[in-house]
């Protein structure tokens, strides 16, 4: 432990100096404008593979963005760790929101803030770090191999057919992924599950134009109006989702398993004064660490129609649309879940107007066992790291790949991340610690090290 603290402490501030060499290239996946941005971040994250020691290094096409691979293979009798991440990141709108720009890293108060410092670049970039650390230390215990991706932000659609067409390629035993949170640097923890997701587009249609208010106000639906109604309706009076046979395959957890996930570090005070908000909301009869981690949920992403700029135009709108992510748990299908949701937003329309579903993209739940020899290495290293054993956690997110990983690739996937809930992911001012930045470059070697002589 020693000889790795002593590599960070010298080399901690050119560390810090890639990151924010990384962070500053805006590289939105979701937006066609930055297309020239996302390909050099995928440049740059291949030289530094290369730097590091890393062997076979390759941004390999897509049909969309690249995917950065690269590898060092020690011995083929030594066990292989493939380690995931993604260097695209999500739109930094609305930029007026935020207090410093969003691709300028800025240091306030020992945190980084810029987009994507937390999810993914500043947690990827560990693995790389760490990655050096061990080759220019002359530790490194495992195989390993990266697999850095460009698309993870808008759905990881062409990642499914890299993996299928590389299957020998990236033979592996783990998959090592930091893309999670912890509950809070004095409490380290480590997520065992992961919500899958369905992301849809809902569009109403009314009248064919837009319409004067006056005139065709009261005689003409309005669509916005209607879509409102509609989504209010998707929840009753106990914010139970009112989908017919949503909850079909939605397994209720035993009271030891509630017990073991409500005994988590949690302060509802804190949570409330944290978000500015006077009362939590959720479904009835269950905490908010249940209602995050072990329940399903139905959240409006975006809703706009008619006219919102400057000053009044009292129009009634010809269309209204709204983005609709349902986060799902084991044994929901993405796809089955999907296709319920359709049926009855298409049923519950009045005969006013049009209906019109758009699947955007999905991903399935996944748990990750605890019994594994990837998850007893990554305890102990935390627990040498933090001097005290990680506390294991639901993640109320998700990384859609982790369950292809395991049923394409055939092998277990470790949810070894550093952020926190209070990072503002996806949010404006993003922020990641530099704490938790060179904690996790510590960290990382020692899940190596316990991962090889744990396999043996």
């Amino acid at each position: 432990m020693q000889e790795i603290k002593k590599y960070v402490e010298e080399n901690k501030q050119r560390f810090l100096d890639e990151l924010f060499e990384l962070l500053r290239f805006p590289s939105v996946s979701a937006d066609p404008s930055y297309r020239g941005d996302v390909l050099k971040a995928a440049d740059f994250v291949a030289e530094k593979l290369k730097e590091a020691g890393a062997d076979q290094v390759e941004v390999c096409p897509t049909a969309g963005y690249p995917i950065v691979y690269g590898e060092k293979i020690l011995d083929p009798a030594l066990p292989t760790i493939l380690v995931y991440g993604h260097y695209d990141v999500q739109p930094a709108d609305p930029l007026e929101l935020w207090h410093t720009p969003p691709f300028e890293p800025t240091v306030r108060d020992g945190k980084i803030y810029a987009r994507g410092s937390a999810d993914d670049k500043g947690q990827f970039y560990m693995h790389v770090k760490a990655f050096e650390l061990m080759m220019k230390t002359g530790t490194l215990a495992c195989n390993v191999k990266f697999m850095i991706e460009g698309e993870e932000e808008v759905g990881s659609a062409n990642l499914g057919a890299f993996v299928k067409d590389n299957l020998e390629r990236l033979t592996a035993d783990v998959v090592l992924i930091s893309d999670t949170s912890m509950i809070s640097m004095e409490n380290p923890s480590i997520d065992t599950g992961l919500r899958g997701l369905a992301y849809l587009e809902v569009e109403v249609t009314g009248p064919n134009r837009d319409l004067h208010s006056g005139i065709y106000g009261g005689a003409v639906a309005n669509p916005i109006t209607i879509l409102c109604q509609m989504i209010a309706s998707l929840h009753d009076e106990n914010n139970h989702i009112t989908i017919p046979e949503f909850y079909t395959n939605v397994a209720e957890l035993s009271q030891d398993e509630k017990d073991a996930l409500n005994a988590a570090p949690f302060n509802l005070d804190d949570y409330k004064k944290d978000l500015d908000i006077a009362e939590e909301w959720g479904e009835k009869g269950y905490s908010t660490l249940e209602r995050t981690g072990t329940r399903p949920t139905l959240e409006v992403n975006g809703i706009w129609g008619g006219y919102t700029g400057e000053g009044a135009k009292t129009v009634l709108p010809s269309k209204a649309t709204a983005k609709i992510s349902l986060r799902l748990v084991p044994k929901q299908s993405s796809d089955e879940i999907t296709a319920l949701f359709q049926n009855h937003i298409e049923k519950i329309a009045p005969a006013t107007v049009k209906v019109k579903v758009t699947n955007l993209h999905g991903g399935e739940p996944v748990v990750t066992p605890t019994d594994s020899i990837a998850y007893r290495a990554a305890e102990k290293a935390i627990e040498d790291s933090f001097g005290k054993k990680p506390i294991p956690t639901r993640g109320g997110g998700g990384i859609p790949i982790v369950a292809m990983f395991e049923s394409v690739l055939g092998i277990k996937s470790v949810l070894l991340g550093f952020g926190l809930n209070s990072d503002a992911l996806h949010s404006p001012n993003e922020k990641y610690d530099i704490y938790n930045y060179y904690k996790g470059i510590e960290t990382l070697p020692l899940f190596h090290k316990y991962f090889a002589e744990l396999s043996k």
